[in-house]
């Protein structure tokens, strides 16, 4: 572990969060399966790194109760109704759009279930790559504005004005560049992602919330 990753470990648990170091996404899959009990239920929000690392799959497998929205064939009402009871889940499994050298998280979201769940769950696990650590929060507020956002904008269909030019719906002519535009990006003429913001500086409960910090590049 190198020293900036131990300066934001202790910032970590200088916020009431603890913090974990993993070298790899194996290791950090072993590390989850380790602290996340059998019997306990989990809710997920969408996430690459989630996915990239292949806690799901490995926790259904072990017959963990998941709360999985994305499983196919699910009608919109059936995915909402299941986000609802993952917020609510004993462990709530996420990864951020940024995290500062200090510790500190940013999280944007659509629909809101993701920071229901950050906020609400009895237990938080946020798993990040080294590919999201910023300086500050507003440049992690920017990172997720021009970079997470667009991408996760054409992974997921979105019709946003941020939308990049190559694949996904198209967006108004001349804005489908890659970068935002919060002040045009509204409702009806575009659907855009970024509709909430969280941040998170602190955890008031002990124990409640975990931060696996992963060293290598993981989602987006």
């Amino acid at each position: 572990m190198d020293k900036k990753i131990a300066g934001m470990i202790n910032g970590l648990n200088k916020r009431n969060i603890e913090g974990i170091y993993c070298q790899d996404k194996t290791a950090a899959l072993s590390e989850l399966l380790k602290i996340i009990p059998q019997d306990k239920s989990i809710g997920r929000s969408g996430s690459k790194t989630l996915d990239e690392i292949g806690i799901i799959p490995a926790l259904i497998k072990r017959e963990n109760q998941v709360f999985n929205q994305y499983e196919q064939g699910l009608s919109r009402e059936r995915s909402l109704e299941i986000r609802n009871q993952g917020a609510n889940a004993d462990v709530f499994l996420s990864s951020a759009n940024a995290i500062t050298v200090n510790g500190e998280m940013v999280f944007f979201s659509a629909y809101g279930h993701r920071i229901a769940g950050i906020a609400n769950a009895k237990n938080v696990i946020i798993v990040c790559g080294i590919n999201k650590i910023v300086a500050d929060i507003s440049k992690g507020i920017e990172r997720a504005r021009n970079y997470a956002t667009p991408l996760n904008c054409k992974r997921l269909g979105f019709n946003s004005a941020c939308l990049p030019a190559a694949g996904g719906p198209a967006g108004k002519a001349g804005l489908k560049d890659g970068i935002c535009h919060n002040e045009i990006c509204l409702f009806p003429e575009y659907k855009r992602m970024c509709c909430q913001v969280l941040v998170i500086e602190a955890e008031v409960a002990p124990g409640r919330f975990k931060v696996i910090l992963v060293g290598e590049n993981l989602g987006f």
